[in-house]
């Protein structure tokens, strides 16, 4: 099935080029490995290069470069991943996106754990979108 009808909620409501390149990254893995989670996994990988989930969205990142250790590998198998909150980025950053999402707390907060916070808080965003 073609990425477009696939399309997650969270990028419908994203920038056209985050989801373009996950419609790009999906239909391509399809193509590789056939439908299914493998290339779901796949788009969301390729998707995380370039965008960080924020809330029940995505928005481009300011550099390029895999957001967690899983989105490091080109087909990513089945494991924990910061479910497009970038990781890698620094504890600024983080703390930033943190503030944007009113997450109480924050500035007592580790990287680790604003990572945890932020996860949390997307999640919620997105189920309260739905």
């Amino acid at each position: 099935m073609p990425g477009r009808e696939e399309l997650p909620s969270t990028l419908e409501r994203s920038p056209k080029e985050a989801q373009e390149t996950w419609i790009k990254a999906h239909d391509s893995a399809v193509e590789t490995y056939g439908e299914g989670e493998r290339a779901h996994r796949t788009a969301f990988a390729a998707l995380k290069h370039s965008f960080e989930k924020v809330g029940d969205h995505w928005e481009k990142k300011k550099g390029r470069g895999p957001s967690d250790q899983q989105a490091r590998k080109g087909t990513p198998k089945q494991g924990e991943t910061a479910e497009g909150v970038d990781a890698n980025a620094s504890k600024q950053h983080l703390y930033d996106v943190a503030s944007r999402l009113g997450i109480p707390g924050r500035s007592r907060m580790t990287k680790g754990e604003l990572v945890d916070a932020i996860k949390k808080a997307n999640r919620k965003a997105t189920a309260k979108a739905r």
